[in-house]
């Protein structure tokens, strides 16, 4: 699976069309609200985070996993939040909720296929395709957006991630056009890179006991000799030449797994690459039934998952 978008400098950018149909909302609570507070606020109202995370945009993920019900995250950069993203069920994410219908959601509000964005003399135009419209479209919410992650096979929200201007542009998740200056993200050294890494790892492995929980399917255990298994094909993907679909698979995992001593029965693999993170990459997969057979595989007790920048891999084992 390929989250690749395009980006096309110095086009032309049309005056934003208007909707009398669009409902424009403001959120007055939950996660979105938590944008633009600073980590005293957020520490007095939910205490520490369980684990902090590395990111690749120049944030630190603070992880909230009290339990697969109350699990969400919030993007911190210089002692502010400027991204928050929620899929346990009991979490509040007004106006929206996660399970909804998305009948319900397209009935009372206008998704408009492109978003504009405006920074000082720079000019920016998020188009969403006909995919991202019907699996993450993108809803202007005040002065923050959100993307709202549907589950296409149950038909609800899935996940919801809300993010303000800067975010939204560093991560570039739709295709893009633009006039001006190109919002650029550093490059992060080696070691930096295995930090994020090992945090998208956990991300990855914690969202998909969430998903599994949705559908009454028990957890997956870690597996380190799984992990670092799928660790070392996430570095044979940057093999594949830019701009191209990853295979579904490169190599024979039966041979891989065994290579790499993982004890097992019966195996599965998902593998994806350019997506944003960890959460990106999963809703990905839950779209694609193929992907989503495996992590909702009852048969499987155990889950390795091994990220190399933005190459993501999931070993599924029954032992």
């Amino acid at each position: 699976m390929d989250g690749n978008k395009g980006v096309n400098p110095n086009e032309h950018i049309n005056e934003k069309s208007t909707s009398s149909e669009k409902e424009v909302t403001e959120a007055t609570e939950g996660l979105a609200v938590t944008i633009g507070k600073n980590t005293k606020e957020i520490e007095k109202e939910f205490g520490e985070p369980d684990r902090i995370d590395m990111s690749a945009y120049g944030y630190d993920w603070w992880v909230y996993k009290k339990d697969y019900s109350n699990y969400f995250q919030l993007a911190v950069e210089n002692e502010k939040v400027i991204s928050a993203y929620g899929i346990g069920d009991k979490v509040n994410v007004a106006p929206f909720k996660i399970g909804q219908s998305i009948d319900a959601i397209y009935s009372s509000l206008y998704v408009e296929p492109t978003v504009d964005i405006e920074v000082g003399d720079s000019s920016y135009r998020f188009e969403l395709s006909e995919e991202d419209m019907n699996m993450r479209p993108l809803i202007e919410l005040g002065d923050i957006h959100v993307q709202l992650y549907l589950d296409k096979f149950s038909g609800t929200v899935s996940s919801v991630r809300f993010l303000n201007d800067s975010t939204l542009l560093k991560q570039q998740p739709y295709e893009l056009t633009y006039h001006g200056k190109l919002v650029k993200v550093e490059d992060l050294s080696e070691k930096d890179w295995e930090k994020v890494e090992e945090g998208n790892e956990q991300q990855i492995f914690d969202i998909t006991n969430i998903m599994r929980s949705r559908f009454d399917l028990k957890p997956l255990e870690w597996d380190d000799s799984a992990a670092e298994v799928a660790y070392l094909h996430s570095r044979e993907m940057t093999d594949i030449p830019e701009g191209t679909n990853v295979p579904e698979t490169k190599g024979d995992l039966e041979k891989r797994l065994n290579a790499g001593h993982v004890k097992y029965s019966a195996a599965g693999e998902n593998i994806a690459k350019d997506y944003v993170d960890a959460a990106a990459v999963m809703e990905g997969w839950l779209n694609s039934k193929g992907h989503r057979d495996a992590m909702l595989n009852e048969d499987f007790t155990g889950l390795g998952v091994g990220v190399y920048k933005k190459y993501y891999t999931q070993n599924f084992i029954r032992k």
